[in-house]
């Protein structure tokens, strides 16, 4: 299942998300972000989702392998829905079993809260699946050049975001290997007590922290062996390029955020 995960991954398509500026992409996935948290209703979710998957749609990448990716987040967000479900108590009750019931409010906050969990797992993940690392680091940077007016290291926090960013697939693909390692010596991690998983895990953890350790390692002395030395003097050999689609594509943002605020309730 992790080997499946989707978020960290880049897939190398011709599409229209891929060749947009990093610098656009960053910009309409934090504006998203904001104006995910206006709908409150069925209409604005409702046009969340056309934008979502239109948004999808044009990254040319299947869609079955995206929700493939979200299995291992699927649990996370039945879990979501049923915390609001059980644990919210106003409106109307819908369903009345004694000890359990469940009211107007919570069914439609969890539904709500849910595709709002949704949504910004599949926009987010365009990202990486649509940005090379060393596009998300040279976008990061420009987006806060203006930082370095008060001696910010700009480059240096931009490269540890994408460094963090490209390594989730690979740690998650390292954990599968040592999780079917261990499975082959006898170790069961889906029965038992909750105890007992528990205790299965820490074989599990002790040499996913070693590994990482040991990746951490390889790459500063890689980095070192060819003469990285920081952001100050480094040019790049690819400039970013801010196109008129690049324009387009945040207005559009900005007009899915005015068109949410018109239908709120």
């Amino acid at each position: 299942m992790m080997e499946k995960m989707i978020f960290g991954r880049y897939i190398p398509v011709n599409s229209l998300l891929h060749k947009l500026d990093p610098r656009s992409k960053l910009c309409a996935i934090l504006i998203f972000i904001f104006i995910i948290f206006i709908a409150n209703n069925a209409i604005t979710y409702g046009i969340l989702a056309i934008f979502t998957f239109l948004a999808l749609y044009s990254s040319n990448i299947p869609i079955k392998f995206l929700f493939n990716g979200l299995k291992f987040i699927f649990y996370l967000i039945v879990f979501t829905f049923l915390l609001h479900i059980l644990f919210t108590r106003e409106g109307d009750v819908l369903v009345d079993f004694g000890w359990l019931k469940i009211y107007e409010r919570g069914l439609t906050q969890g539904i709500f809260i849910s595709l709002r969990f949704l949504f910004l797992i599949l926009i987010t993940s365009l990202l990486t699946l649509t940005t090379t690392p060393i596009e998300i680091t040279d976008g990061m940077e420009s987006l806060m050049k203006p930082l370095r007016k008060i001696h910010f290291p700009v480059h240096e926090l931009a490269l540890m975001m994408s460094i963090a960013l490209r390594f989730i697939p690979t740690l998650m693909d390292e954990t599968d290997k040592i999780m079917k390692a261990q499975m082959a010596r006898g170790v069961d991690f889906s029965h038992g007590s909750l105890k007992r998983r528990a205790q299965a895990i820490v074989p599990l953890l002790i040499p996913l922290f070693i590994s990482s350790f040991k990746r951490a390692e390889e790459l500063a002395v890689a980095m070192e062996a060819r003469g990285y030395r920081g952001g100050e003097g480094r040019t790049k050999y690819r400039q970013l390029n801010w196109r008129t689609m690049d324009t387009i594509v945040i207005l559009i943002v900005l007009s899915l955020g005015g068109i949410l605020f018109i239908f709120r309730t």
